[in-house]
């Protein structure tokens, strides 16, 4: 186990998958930030940043 949690705030889950985005206004195109996200909260995450238009991936598995 990684010990990484989950960015969801109050939840305290093992990571298991990265939410990677940039805000374009503000980051060149080479720069990405990431959020960890559990199971549960990996679609919440990632439909946050989309609604705000940011580009936004997910990634299996979590930095080591």
């Amino acid at each position: 186990m990684s010990g990484l949690e989950c960015s969801r705030a109050g939840c305290r889950s093992a990571a298991t998958m990265q939410v990677v985005w940039r805000n374009p206004r503000i980051h060149a195109a080479d720069r990405e930030k990431v959020w960890l996200a559990c199971d549960e909260h990996v679609g919440f995450l990632r439909d946050y940043l989309a609604a705000r238009d940011f580009p936004v991936t997910v990634r299996d598995g979590v930095p080591s």
